[in-house]
């Protein structure tokens, strides 16, 4: 087929391909689900052949969407949100959108200058790791007026719509189960609390729930790691070697818990006969390491999935306003965790 008259394709190309109207090619591409399946195989079979790209800049100019959605998160470094990326990720294109995504590493002043860069680029909607975000960051939001979710955390006192879970519950759980197992010396590694809602949390909800039982912390049994396994590793190697250590170690996420098991195995130590390990998350690989983390499920693609939906939603105008959508935790009890009576 020649293009003699233009070096690049345009939309009137791709009808004349696919045989189809022009209203049926913007169609194909704006709203998939309105058109026949074998027509939009035709679509796509001349656009592949044509090497047609559409201009989303000229769309935007013309008041029409982008058809992105911008996500930032803390880090794309380790497992931590991967399944969550990937649900939203797939949901968003099932439903004829793409992701932009962009990482802080932690810091919310530098959220706050990635969130304006994605609208600078006319995201439709954006989405962003927990509640905890800076005052200048949810003013821009609602300055701009752009449709945001806030994924993970769930507060049904939420300044934008949210989906996940309530991380509070999640220490508590974990704390119970150490409980219900006989475990009064629990060591505790989370990471620095400071802008980062979901380990803050957790970990007063861990606190809460073992001193509501009468257990108390010493303060050198309370170690801080970033969410890393070789500096989970390092910062308990001198907690381990200890004569008297924790039956048992809370540790802020599977990453965190995946450390101490290695650190546990550098000293000799059995797991769960020496040490039982507890985690939260329920990563992808928990339950496949030796032994198996026992671990509180966040369940990380129906949250990635519900935010997907939810922010094409209000996009569309299907949904109005800000809602909260709570999704349950469960228990995950593994080969990592047994009673402190193994121990003896």
């Amino acid at each position: 087929m020649s293009l003699n008259h233009k070096d690049k394709p345009d939309i009137i190309d791709v009808a004349k391909a696919a045989r189809v109207s022009i209203s049926t090619v913007s169609r194909s591409f704006n709203h998939p689900d309105l058109v026949k399946p074998a027509t939009r195989k035709r679509i796509d079979r001349a656009v592949q052949k044509l090497g047609y790209i559409r201009n989303r800049a000229a769309q935007v100019m013309h008041g029409k969407r982008s058809g992105t959605i911008g996500l930032v998160v803390p880090t794309i470094d380790n497992a931590i949100f991967a399944e969550l990326i990937q649900s939203f990720s797939d949901e968003l294109d099932r439903r004829g959108f793409t992701m932009l995504i962009a990482s802080h590493g932690f810091d919310l002043e530098r959220e706050y200058l990635m969130l304006r860069k994605l609208m600078e680029h006319r995201v439709d909607g954006l989405a962003f790791i927990g509640l905890e975000h800076s005052d200048a960051a949810y003013a821009l939001i609602e300055q701009q007026g752009v449709p945001t979710v806030a994924i993970w955390n769930y507060a049904a006192d939420a300044r934008v719509s949210c989906v996940g879970v309530e991380n509070a519950e999640a220490g508590r759980l974990a704390a119970r189960h150490l409980l219900d197992l006989g475990h009064k010396d629990v060591g505790l590694i989370f990471p620095n609390p400071t802008g980062n809602d979901r380990a803050h949390d957790r970990l007063q909800g861990t606190l809460e729930e073992l001193d509501s039982n009468g257990i108390e912390i010493p303060q050198n049994w309370r170690l801080e790691a970033p969410y890393s396994i070789a500096d989970a590793k390092r910062a308990c190697m001198s907690l381990l070697d200890q004569p008297r250590r924790p039956t048992a170690i809370l540790c802020g996420n599977d990453i965190i818990a995946q450390g101490v098991i290695y650190a546990a195995k550098h000293l000799g130590l059995k797991i769960p006969q020496d040490l039982s390990i507890m985690g939260i998350g329920d990563f992808k690989g928990s339950g496949e390491i030796e032994p198996s983390l026992s671990t509180i499920r966040i369940p990380a693609k129906s949250i990635g999935l519900q935010a997907a939906a939810h922010i094409v939603d209000s996009v569309t105008g299907q949904s109005n306003g800000v809602s909260a959508t709570k999704c349950a935790l469960s228990l995950l009890e593994r080969d990592s965790t047994a009673a402190p009576s193994r121990l003896e």
